[in-house]
Parts: structure tokens; C-alpha cells; sequence
């Protein structure tokens, strides 16, 4: 059974309760959401496997420590996951970047897959897989089920924000995916949105409304 893991650090809970006032520009929202990001990357490769290397410093030789040939990939599903990645970028400069774009179908109300864009060597890599928002859960199972269709075998799901329902039907229909949680909140509305969430991150990302 997949872990779920609701983040507890000091530091992206006040980064947090700064994006979620309504008076906070986009400039500023964007740069936090990618400091969110990088922290929470942080706290979801805390069990990443290390191997013994020789290596050679100024004073002499020795054994240190490096990942152990785990490559990785972020998959932002577009829009609004794409202001996740440079903070994932920022402390794993190696990773790949894939992109998968989704729409809701007006008639049906299923995501359907308009984009989707992936290192050739995904399904060997461990994919981290991101959007601020986690509501209804529908981008995000939708998500992960093409990804899996794909190949793709390790993954870890990475949301700031995410209400019950949406965690409800991930741990359903993925339960072999550790998801990594910002904040959960109380509730979604009658519109969709996360109560008290933040508004629509990738409008505020973006600065469109």
C-alpha cells in the first residue's frame, strides 16, 4: 500500500498561508509555488537508495555517498503543474521534464489526454508527478493511468494543496502511488474549487483569469 504523506515542515506550511491570501500578485505567487516545490521534493526523496563511491578530496581518499543510479523525471500536467518544476529542477538538476495536458470533456466530464510528451526512457525512470491542486482527483488519476499505460512503473504524485475527495480517489484507484501533500483542506464546493484552498493556481500562476 502506497504511502500518504501530508507535509509537516515549518517552512512550506508559512510558504503556504502566504499563497493562499488573495491579495498576493502573480510574481510573487509563482515564486513561491516553485520554493513549495522544491521543499516538498526535498521531504518525497528522503528514501531515494545511495551507494558507496571512491572519490578523491583536497586532503586525501575516501567514500561518499551518491544516489544509486536512480534516474528521474517531473511530469507536470499542464497547466498549473508546470510552476512546480523549477523547484524540483533546482534540487535535481538532472531529471528529465515530460508534459501531459488534459481537458475535461463538456459532454462526459472525463479528462481526455490533448498532450502528452515524455522522456523516451520514462517507464526505467522514477517520475515524479505534479500539480498544485488536488481537488476532484480526476486530472490526476487520469494522469497517472496514462502514464502507467506508458510504462512508467515508479511514481510518486506531489500536490501543495489537496482536498479529501481528490485524496479519496487517488488512494482508490492508485494505491501503488505515495502522494506528497502541501496541505489537506477541509472541502470542495459546489464549483469544484478547494475550501479554503487558493483560487485557481494556474490563473494565479499565469496571471489570467
Amino acid at each position: 500500500m502506497a504511502r500518504t504523506i501530508i507535509m509537516d515542515h515549518p517552512l512550506i506550511q508559512h510558504k503556504i498561508g502566504i499563497i493562499r491570501r488573495k491579495e498576493v500578485g502573480t510574481r510573487e505567487f509563482r515564486q513561491i509555488i516553485g520554493e513549495i516545490a522544491m521543499f516538498m521534493c526535498y521531504e518525497a526523496t528522503r528514501d531515494l537508495k545511495l551507494q558507496d563511491v571512491e572519490i578523491e578530496t583536497p586532503i586525501c581518499r575516501t567514500t561518499a555517498k551518491e544516489l544509486q543510479g536512480k534516474k528521474m523525471a517531473v511530469v507536470p500536467i499542464l497547466r498549473a503543474g508546470l510552476g512546480m518544476v523549477d523547484g524540483i529542477l533546482t534540487m535535481i538538476p538532472t531529471a528529465k521534464v515530460g508534459h501531459i495536458g488534459l481537458y475535461r470533456d463538456p459532454e462526459t466530464l472525463k479528462p481526455v489526454e490533448y498532450y502528452g510528451k515524455l522522456p523516451s526512457d520514462c517507464a526505467e525512470r522514477e517520475v515524479f508527478v505534479v500539480d498544485p491542486m488536488l481537488a476532484t482527483g480526476g486530472s490526476a488519476t487520469a494522469a497517472v493511468q496514462m502514464l502507467k499505460e506508458k510504462g512508467v512503473k515508479n511514481m510518486r504524485f506531489l500536490c501543495i494543496i489537496a482536498a479529501p475527495e481528490g485524496v479519496r480517489r487517488m488512494q482508490q484507484e492508485h494505491p501503488d502511488v505515495d502522494l506528497y501533500i502541501g496541505a489537506l483542506d477541509d472541502h470542495l464546493n459546489e464549483h469544484g474549487y478547494i475550501v479554503p484552498g487558493l483560487g485557481d493556481a494556474g490563473d494565479r500562476i499565469f496571471g489570467t483569469r
